[in-house]
């Protein structure tokens, strides 16, 4: 069991609120993630969840059991953090081993243990490599085992690739998402990138300021976000926005629309600019448009459509598709 929920849990430095106060319940095998903008106070919610801070006020409970005050090792998780923490001089077996052995668990269930983690992982080849020996995937892999070793209850991912270069990243994404699925445990994952928690959540948590701007599934969040910030936050380039009078005239202080969003013309429609930058990237085309007297935006064509630098274009927001908001950056 993995079912984790917090309760009005507020953390504050001196006078500070870092964490305002947040309600969150986390099912039993859930794959949560938290993302928002750095300093949104993702990794520090993270961290008091783990118990490495302390709770200024609310409560924690993990399966069922008030767990606010218990020391981290009470908590039944295991925590992988952005950087490898490694031992050297250690082989992958024993780096793996390293958290049972410290427990004095019986040498045949520390063997099985890791035996199993290593399979899991891929590993297996690599038992008896240092860390020195191994790539930056198959480091976090290591990493990774020793968690699974301890078989906690919930796993605690703080921007676990973040040092890996952008082919790594994908592919221990995909990982990361297999491992889950095999496990069945429950996992909260937190990243600043938004791709990461678009693929890899079942449920994403969007914080910005230390509070909770919106929790849901990643296509909920897409389609139906609940204000300007969710909006121009998920979705990969961001949503644009439009104010003044195109927006009055669709009955908000302002409109969204996602790249993908437009349809395109070289002679007609409702918006028209220039060509900045045009992006090809095969499948797709991204235009970087300065719209006449009005923003810089990103629209996405059809990989094979002839628009280059310095070609005036004309864009019109598909019917139904357009995102509108009230003054206070609220959805309507």
């Amino acid at each position: 069991m993995g079912g984790i929920t917090l309760k009005q849990v507020r953390k504050s430095f001196g006078d500070i609120d870092v964490i305002p106060g947040v309600d969150l319940e986390i099912k039993d095998g859930e794959f949560v993630v938290f993302v928002g903008p750095s300093g949104c106070g993702k990794s520090t919610l993270l961290r008091v969840i783990a118990g490495l801070e302390d709770v200024t006020s609310g409560q924690i409970t993990i399966d069922g059991q008030d767990m606010t005050d218990a020391a981290p090792a009470k908590r039944g998780l295991a925590m992988v953090f952005q950087s490898y923490a490694l031992y050297p001089h250690m082989t992958v077996r024993k780096n793996i081993a390293f958290p049972l052995k410290m427990a004095r668990m019986d040498p045949a269930e520390q063997d099985r243990r890791v035996n199993h983690a290593a399979n899991i992982l891929n590993l297996t080849d690599y038992l008896d490599r240092r860390p020195g020996q191994l790539s930056g995937g198959q480091r976090q892999r290591v990493a990774i085992g020793r968690a699974i070793v301890r078989e906690p209850s919930a796993f605690l991912f703080d921007e676990p690739l973040s040092n890996l270069d952008a082919a790594l990243r994908v592919n221990m994404r995909v990982e990361i998402s297999e491992l889950h699925k095999k496990l069945a445990t429950t996992m909260i994952y937190v990243t600043h990138d938004q791709v990461e928690a678009m693929t890899m959540a079942d449920k994403i948590v969007v914080l910005r300021a230390g509070k909770v701007e919106q929790v849901g599934g990643p296509l909920e969040l897409y389609h139906k976000p609940a204000n300007r910030f969710v909006a121009g936050f998920i979705g990969s380039p961001n949503m644009n926005f439009l104010e003044g009078e195109v927006a009055a005239r669709m009955g908000a202080h302002a409109i969204g629309v996602r790249p993908e969003h437009f349809s395109m013309s070289t002679s007609q429609g409702l918006l028209s600019g220039v060509v900045g930058v045009a992006e090809h990237l095969g499948s797709d085309t991204f235009l970087h448009v300065d719209l006449d007297n009005g923003p810089h935006i990103i629209a996405r064509a059809a990989g094979e459509m002839p628009v280059n630098h310095g070609d005036r274009i004309w864009l019109t927001p598909q019917e139904g598709r357009v995102y509108r908001f009230d003054a206070k950056g609220l959805a309507l």
